[in-house]
């Protein structure tokens, strides 16, 4: 082989390596290689004052009844500390929807730290419901294994414990789900289901009539095209009407719902 063949070919190898490099410093930052992530960053007391820190960090406000993963995998979870961020948020909620069970942990946390009188609801596909999925055609085939190797818990982190009382567990699928007995209703949404770009469209759609005034919809998994593609540009087309935020240091991005907004029926945003 003739010298400039392998010096060829290494300078191709060495280009590939230093792309990765490049890349997962970008993604570390949050941002692309090109430059910034489309939503503004917001730092954790932006997305609510409870978060401001004191002198040694966190302050007691935000204690929670908590489980981690540590160095564990878990299919679908937060890492530990946006669970954290999910617990201190139902300490102050009293209506709370998620979008996509998976194993249970988030409706376990909010369950253990939402207020006595708390309504907690989240939705996912049975394993017996798989075949309602329909995948929509900008999906890609990666977003709808992963949706449905989510949907196939039978049972939850929550159940056989007290905080199983607490949860109202709705089955089917997203895109079949009707919302409009909950316009209005949530302090808090977690959008948290299929990755895939039409569900992400049509979950958020959802979440964003039935969250209240002055409430909360997050989302999970905003983390640039390699990560959750359907979600990074699903939520992108979205945040060109809509005011979505990037919390700093997760892959939460945030909507407040405005204080004064017309009735839900009505949607203060263009439909994805």
């Amino acid at each position: 082989m003739s010298g400039w063949i392998v010096a060829a070919l290494l300078g191709a190898v060495c280009a590939v390596l230093a792309i990765r490099v490049l890349t997962h410093r970008a993604r570390r930052k949050q941002r692309g290689l090109l430059g910034p992530w489309p939503l503004r960053r917001i730092r954790l007391a932006e997305l609510d004052p409870v978060f401001l820190p004191g002198p040694f960090g966190p302050t007691v406000s935000t204690e929670v009844s908590f489980i981690g993963r540590g160095p564990m995998h878990v299919p679908g979870g937060t890492s530990d500390g946006e669970s954290w961020i999910l617990a201190v948020l139902a300490k102050q909620a009293t209506c709370l929807f998620e979008f996509g069970t998976c194993t249970g942990k988030t409706a376990y946390l909010w369950s253990r730290n939402a207020s006595e009188h708390a309504s907690i609801i989240t939705l996912t596909l049975a394993p017996s419901q798989q075949h309602q999925y329909v995948k929509g055609p900008l999906d890609t085939q990666e977003d709808t294994r992963f949706a449905l190797s989510e949907s196939a818990f039978e049972s939850f982190l929550y159940s056989g414990t007290p905080a199983a009382d607490r949860v109202t567990q709705l089955y089917g699928d997203s895109k079949q789900f009707d919302e409009t007995p909950y316009l209005d209703w949530a302090d808090l949404v977690f959008v948290d289901g299929s990755h895939a770009r039409s569900y992400v469209e049509s979950d958020s759609a959802k979440a964003m009539r039935m969250v209240k005034p002055g409430g909360l919809v997050l989302w999970h998994d905003y983390a640039g095209h390699g990560h959750a593609p359907g979600v990074f540009a699903a939520l992108n087309a979205l945040a060109t009407t809509v005011p979505l935020c990037l919390v700093e240091g997760t892959t939460f991005a945030m909507w407040r719902r405005p204080l004064f907004t017309p009735h839900s029926t009505t949607p203060p945003f263009r439909a994805i």
